[in-house]
């Protein structure tokens, strides 16, 4: 009697933790939250000053398959792609073309070299080409 019960109160509990698991997927994890730029590989200009006065934001919806947000200027839309952890960018849609310095051509030029997304040990996204973290983003309150 004891075994049977051990083994009905064992096989509750993976059940219940695999459902958890694949509630909180790295999908999931992504379309969950907005997104704060807070590191971007390959400018010479410190971050502070490509980003002085607004930082990209990012949002994405699993079900339309578009990103939205802001580039650090002008409005941010484009479609993506998604396939376990491997992701990219198509196009950004039209947006208001105000010129404010090189932080969006950065931002732009290397969200389009992006093929791979993961999230570190503090929850942060990151936006990888191959395995090299291009684009670091923080998690924002609504």
């Amino acid at each position: 009697m004891k075994k049977s019960t051990y083994l009905g109160l064992t096989m509750l509990i993976l059940c219940l933790t695999s459902c958890a698991l694949l509630n909180n997927s790295p999908q999931q994890q992504l379309a969950e939250n907005r997104w704060e730029l807070v590191y971007i590989s390959g400018p010479k200009i410190a971050f502070s000053g490509l980003y002085p006065d607004k930082k990209p934001r990012l949002s994405f919806d699993l079900d339309t398959k578009k990103v939205s947000g802001n580039n650090s200027c002008n409005g941010y839309s484009a479609d993506f792609t998604l396939h376990d952890q491997l992701i990219s960018f198509g196009e950004p849609g039209p947006t208001t073309m105000m010129f404010c310095g090189d932080g969006e051509t950065q931002f732009l030029a290397t969200m389009k070299k992006i093929n791979a997304y993961r999230f570190d040990e503090e929850g942060n996204l990151e936006l990888l080409l191959d395995e090299i973290p291009m684009l670091r983003f923080t998690k924002i309150a609504d």
